[in-house]
């Protein structure tokens, strides 16, 4: 890189403190500075070094939208990362009305803006599509009368909408369980009262999941019944740290393929050696997000319209794919249409290690 040469900035926004999930902020955050080093071990952008500019969301919407506002006038070129769907929505509408392209690492709501938008991109699949492979899982695998217990947050209140679209027409059933008012024990003596087959914990982690799972578990009325977390929070190490072999079996969605790429298996050793543990698909999807930006970058520069001009034009080797962008029925912002899903569970016999269950 030249000597002197000025960063080109781009702007991170990732749950660093609690309320936020942390540790999907760090693997998040992981991702996106190791394909930082690389971009500039290999000369950088045009000789300018790529520079990350984090800010913390703590999975506050507030927050989040002080924190566009804060980056654009720091002159970023681009807007990446976000967890949490209901702050990345947030962030999106704020960026949409800026004029500041925003590449969406993790989040997942269908309407990740109030209208469609041709600043925002998005490398996650939408909710609908990754949760309706959940409840194609749950159908396959026997599971007809599904219970949720569920917050009542627009991401989970939209989640139980899917499930139930997608299972009724199908002879299945879908129970709401309202944790602002019950307990896990209450919980448990629904799970017997209405003969649900599987419980889905559409709950916050640690508080409420991991109590729920341990009542659930030291049940005997319930040993048949499947513990699900379609959110994803069995895929971190937290997880096992707290629940133990009591949070083996328990599918969740994951957005992998069965393999990664040759590029995938590189990082993926690369990120265990940065977070000292194996790399969620969050850490994945932190390094593909600046892997595409700074490809457009290079292919059309630093202006902000150029960049959100170029989403259609992305074709882009990740770690777990091809990566481009397109139009989808539905959903606003463009949309990498081919993000893999699979539903997975850490094997009871070996914590450490996943089973795929199912591939949409």
């Amino acid at each position: 890189m030249a000597a002197g040469a000025s960063p080109l900035l781009i702007g991170v926004l990732a749950p660093l403190t609690s309320p936020g999930w942390v540790e999907a902020g760090r693997h998040l955050l992981a991702g996106c500075e190791l394909a930082v080093r690389e971009v500039n071990d290999a000369g950088g952008i045009d000789g300018r070094p790529l520079s990350l500019v984090v800010r913390d969301t703590a999975a506050d919407p507030e927050r989040a939208v002080t924190a566009v506002d804060e980056l654009a006038g720091l002159g970023v070129a681009a807007l990446a990362g976000e967890y949490h769907s209901v702050v990345a929505r947030a962030a999106a509408t704020r960026a949409d009305a800026l004029g500041l392209p925003y590449l969406c690492s993790s989040a997942v709501l269908d309407a990740l803006t109030e209208q469609p938008t041709e600043w925002v991109a998005r490398l996650s699949p939408p909710q609908s599509r990754g949760w309706q492979v959940y409840a194609d899982f749950l159908l396959a695998a026997g599971h007809g009368r599904v219970a949720v217990a569920a917050q009542p947050t627009l991401y989970w209140r939209t989640g139980t909408r899917i499930l139930r679209d997608h299972l009724t027409p199908r002879g299945g059933s879908v129970t709401a369980l309202d944790m602002s008012t019950l307990s896990p024990e209450a919980v448990c003596d629904a799970l017997v009262a209405r003969r649900a087959t599987a419980l889905l914990l559409l709950v916050g982690h640690p508080e409420p999941a991991v109590p729920l799972v341990r009542a659930v578990r030291r049940d005997s009325r319930l040993t048949r019944v499947l513990l699900g977390a379609p959110a994803g929070q069995p895929e971190f190490a937290g997880w096992t740290e707290l629940l133990g072999e009591e949070g083996a079996g328990i599918p969740f969605l994951r957005y992998l393929p069965e393999h990664l790429t040759p590029l995938g298996a590189r990082v993926g050793k690369a990120l265990r050696a940065q977070l000292s543990q194996a790399p969620s698909f969050v850490a994945f999807e932190g390094y593909d997000t600046i892997a595409v930006l700074a490809d457009v970058l290079r292919g059309h520069g630093t202006d902000r319209s150029r960049i959100a001009a170029s989403w259609p034009d992305v074709t882009v080797e990740g770690t777990r794919g091809r990566i481009g962008f397109s139009r989808v029925p539905g959903i606003g912002v463009r949309q990498w249409a081919t993000a893999p899903v699979q539903v997975a569970d850490r094997d009871p016999a070996d914590l450490d290690r996943f089973r795929i269950l199912h591939t949409g």
